[in-house]
């Protein structure tokens, strides 16, 4: 099949917060990706792998450890997910998207396994949406001799498609609440969801600060014999000389693995980024503990040059635009410490949109009291809610709202109407950050011409 068709087959199996509820009523298991990946040749078992779960932090700390080990020298394949503008975005080797026709081919490989696997009644129902997309990664990874891949879990952790690896080692990034209905009502079970990631002597980095949530961590360690590296135990940072300018920051923090210091300064903004970047720290530790050649300079550098597209994003200048997906609590919390710590007299507008399953009303709580105006939109997946109701949920948090449909047609309202040393956050979720993201490239192209 060529590439819209491999698309379009893909998105014909629903999107992937579909996947857990399907899964549940097939097989309630990893079967289908497990039966898959054994007819694939079991391509992972081809690269040494990094297994990364948490509420928020993932995708910045499997960026981070990314561009260490590119550092240092390894070619290195990256899953992760949601992706903001393009599939293709889940599937990087060196930073590289997976291009069109690789996608295609891959798909084409994955979609004549699972037809062979359907007739002969080896798979009782076709594998969803995100369980065919990580058999890709899998693939496509191995066929293209990663020395690493990074694999960022989708939801939770015990039951996502993502688990059957085998990794060198785990990370954990952070347990709070978030898809609820999914993992469960107490921190207690969310958290023994996402440990379902841990394997037997598997070891274990864990930046969860969440006490109850630490305590589920350490017993699941415990009973799998699997070595436990705490993130706020290991580094202690030097507060004389941690500093920020303009939200990114610089620190020298002692790391009692390396029994070493560590100068740092980094490439992504926001205070949060500090623990995501020592987790990534302590991840590039182990391994080098295991034989990798993994040396200070490539930590160093490798924070120093991360990318990572829609977390605290700064598209443009005079009005500054940020992109940041902050969907959940926690995220809304670090965005607005950001807000208050770096723009507190600054004039903020807020486009904001959401998707069902999401703590509107406490998010609102959180960032609304730091806009001047708050413009409710809409992303465009069947998930979000619309802009209307979304002003019923929390205009009350506002000081002054308008209700905008049109994802774009906000951005560019917002954009005409600012001044030029106002702020622009677009927030609330991936998907319209991704979508709003497109579409001012689309209007700087045009611009330029």
């Amino acid at each position: 099949m060529n590439y819209d068709a491999a698309v379009r087959y893909l998105l014909a199996l629903g999107r992937e917060l579909a996947a857990p509820t399907q899964a549940a009523a097939a097989k309630f298991d990893l079967e289908n990706i497990q039966i898959l990946n054994e007819r694939l040749g079991r391509p992972d078992h081809g690269y040494p792998s990094i297994h990364i779960a948490g509420t928020n932090g993932k995708g910045s700390t499997a960026a981070f450890l990314e561009s260490i080990l590119q550092h240092a020298g390894f070619r290195t394949g990256l899953n992760t997910s949601p992706h903001l503008e393009k599939i293709n975005e889940r599937m990087q080797i060196n930073g590289e998207a997976i291009s069109d026709e690789a996608f295609a081919e891959t798909l084409t490989r994955v979609q004549a396994m699972i037809e062979d696997l359907l007739a002969t009644g080896k798979l009782r129902a076709h594998p969803t949406f995100f369980e065919c997309v990580t058999a890709m990664a899998f693939e496509y990874f191995g066929r293209e001799r990663v020395d690493f891949g990074i694999f960022e879990v989708g939801l939770g952790g015990r039951l996502d498609a993502t688990n059957i690896l085998g990794p060198v080692v785990s990370i954990i990034t952070s347990i709070d609440f978030d898809h609820e209905n999914f993992l469960g009502h107490s921190i207690e079970q969310i958290a023994m969801e996402k440990a379902g990631i841990i394997k037997p002597g598997v070891p274990v980095v864990s930046a969860v600060r969440n006490p109850r949530a630490s305590e589920v961590i350490r017993r699941r360690c415990d009973d799998l014999g699997a070595r436990l590296v705490e993130v706020d135990k290991l580094f202690k940072i030097d507060a004389s000389v941690c500093h920020a300018v303009d939200g990114y920051y610089s620190f020298v923090a002692a790391d009692a693995l390396a029994k070493e210091s560590i100068d740092v300064r980094l490439s992504l903004a926001g205070k949060f980024q500090v623990q995501n970047a020592l987790t990534a720290i302590a991840a590039a530790r182990l391994l080098a503990e295991q034989g990798y050649a993994i040396n200070k300079s490539a930590i160093q550098n490798g924070l120093a040059e991360t990318r990572w597209p829609g977390r605290l994003e700064q598209l443009q200048s005079h009005p500054d635009v940020y992109l940041d997906g902050a969907h959940n609590p926690s995220a809304a919390k670090e965005l607005a410490g950001f807000i208050e710590e770096n723009l507190p007299d600054r004039k903020i507008w807020l486009i904001y949109g959401a998707l069902r399953d999401k703590a509107v009303d406490e998010i609102a709580g959180m960032l609304f009291p730091h806009a001047a105006e708050v413009v409710f939109t809409e992303p465009s997946t069947s998930r979000s809610i619309s802009a209307t109701q979304l002003a019923k949920m929390a205009a009350h948090h506002a000081k002054r709202f308008s209700i905008v449909p049109s994802a774009e047609q906000a951005l560019d309202q917002v954009l005409s109407d600012a001044a030029t040393d106002d702020v622009i956050f677009v927030t609330g979720s991936l998907y319209l950050v991704g979508q709003l993201r497109h579409h001012w490239k689309s209007r700087s192209q045009v611009a330029a011409r």
